[in-house]
């Protein structure tokens, strides 16, 4: 989330400005975990989320986030 933050940042915008984010999840089992993280980056009016499960992610992370955002 504070990657997220810092590339929104230096394109000129943030997080309050997320419209809708994507989360990809290595494993469903995570999505408790997941989801208390991302509420501490949205407190109210979160953007809309799609989350899904995925067989692998890039370098092998567990977890992978993409936003839109107006600028």
């Amino acid at each position: 989330m504070k990657n997220l933050q810092a590339i929104l940042q230096a394109a000129g915008t943030s997080l309050d400005q997320a419209l809708k984010t994507t989360v990809y999840l290595k494993n469903m089992s995570e999505f408790a975990a997941m989801n208390e993280v991302y509420g501490k980056f949205w407190k109210s009016a979160p953007p809309a989320r799609a989350t899904v499960e995925v067989a692998r992610l890039p370098k092998d992370v567990l977890v992978e986030i993409d936003v839109v955002a107006l600028a």
